[in-house]
């Protein structure tokens, strides 16, 4: 075989040294000759040992991996979204009247209650006029011919003295008129005296009606007394700020000695329980979503799960990001949650259901196709999987697994058909 080579290249040497010489034997001679020397160390090759041929490769041996079998757990249907937490109400306080403020009780961060004293002015002028207005009532229920400080303000207008005092002339007058009359029949008086008499009776009834007029004046006068003396006594109550309803101080905005105009403001109170919980639902999860559903969320910074209900959705979904807002009221009893928090929270849309779920680590994801790898009769096995919700450090799988398949946990580099052996 060594000989059978040799002479090939010596043949070859020597053809390609003395070509110029040979110029009368042609090219194709030269590579018959060639070929058939190739032929001769082609046959000559298979009288080679079986030792000497080429053996194949032995097979790779088994990887070793970690697997976990696909796990079932119930767990309720939920929408996912983010938003922030609002106050249910916000009030800015002030006072209705102007004046001096004497005492303001709060600040950033007072809790109050409803009807709890906030601030107060200054009300020496108030008591002032309480006392002009209970003043000018007394004089007004005495000229009606009322005790200055009784309360009932009754009366009956032809029991007023000046009503009286008009009566009495008017019956004098007319007694006057009808003597007149008789005595004038009887030829004892002249005309004149009569009409003198008929005059005076149309003067005591103008009179009398004026008495029962000023009597109605009166009233009226004693009622606007009475009016504004209440009016004082308000204003008087106004000079006291108080919270319309529960909640904290969130601005405080004057101090104490500072003059006020009526309504300039003094503080802002939010109303922090309930606290409102506003979200944008993607128009494909909206159609689950109904009032009174539960809603949990977690704020940032605190790991507590706190929960609510949806009491209100929009009338019409938003065309620029075709989401759906929807308000839950969420119980802040402790007031643990801040008004302004931003919130991450879960609409729980349908009752808990069993569903297979796998670790993180063990998602294959390449091209946006999902896969994991089976272990099945050794080898593993790459299968597709369409993948759900994020379950802390496991994924719900809602279609290509059944519970109890062995899913390879860190693949890494790993592919379907390697033969694996599992770690126990």
């Amino acid at each position: 075989m060594l000989e059978l080579v040799s002479a090939i290249f010596i043949f070859v040497g020597i053809a390609t040294r003395q070509r110029a010489i040979m110029g009368r034997m042609s090219v194709r001679a030269l590579t018959v000759v060639v070929t058939l020397l190739g032929l001769g160390l082609a046959g000559c090759r298979g009288e080679l040992p079986a030792s000497a041929q080429e053996r194949p490769k032995p097979p790779a041996p088994a990887r070793e991996v970690r697997v976990t079998p696909a796990a079932e757990r119930a767990l309720p249907k939920t929408v996912a979204a983010t938003g922030t937490l609002a106050a249910e109400d916000q009030v800015t306080l002030s006072a209705k009247v102007a004046g001096r403020v004497a005492i303001i009780d709060v600040d950033l961060g007072t809790r109050v209650q409803r009807g709890q004293t906030v601030a107060k002015l200054d009300q020496t002028d108030f008591n002032l006029r309480i006392e002009q207005a209970e003043a000018a009532l007394q004089q007004a229920r005495a000229r009606l011919g009322l005790t200055p400080s009784g309360t009932d303000e009754k009366i009956d207008p032809e029991q007023t003295a000046i009503v009286r005092q008009a009566r009495a002339v008017l019956d004098e007058a007319r007694l006057t008129r009808d003597r007149s009359v008789k005595l004038l029949e009887q030829q004892l008086i002249a005309r004149a005296q009569l009409d003198t008499a008929e005059a005076n009776l149309q003067v005591a009834e103008g009179r009398y009606q004026d008495a029962l007029e000023e009597v109605r004046n009166r009233q009226g006068v004693l009622a606007q007394r009475r009016s504004e003396l209440d009016l004082a006594r308000q204003q008087l109550a106004d000079t006291v700020v108080v919270a319309p309803v529960d909640g904290a101080v969130s601005q405080r905005l004057t101090s104490r000695g500072e003059y006020l105009a009526a309504g300039a403001p003094m503080a802002t109170l939010v109303r922090i329980n309930p606290l409102r919980l506003r979200v944008s639902v993607p128009e494909r999860e909206a159609a689950g979503v109904r009032a009174g559903q539960v809603v949990k969320l977690t704020v940032e910074g605190d790991p507590t799960v706190y929960s609510g209900r949806v009491v209100r959705l929009a009338p019409i979904v938003q065309e620029l990001n075709r989401t759906l807002t929807v308000e839950a009221e969420i119980p802040n009893e402790r007031g643990l949650l801040r008004a302004g928090a931003f919130a991450r929270a879960e609409i729980v849309t349908e009752a808990a259901q069993p569903i297979i779920t796998v670790p993180t680590s063990s998602l294959i994801v390449f091209a946006g196709v999902e896969k994991v790898l089976v272990v099945r009769g050794g080898k593993t096995t790459e299968v597709r999987v369409q993948t759900g919700r994020r379950l802390g450090e496991d994924i719900e799988i809602v279609d290509g697994l059944k519970r109890g398949e062995q899913i390879v946990t860190n693949p890494g580099s790993l592919t379907g058909g390697v033969a694996v052996t599992v770690k126990p």
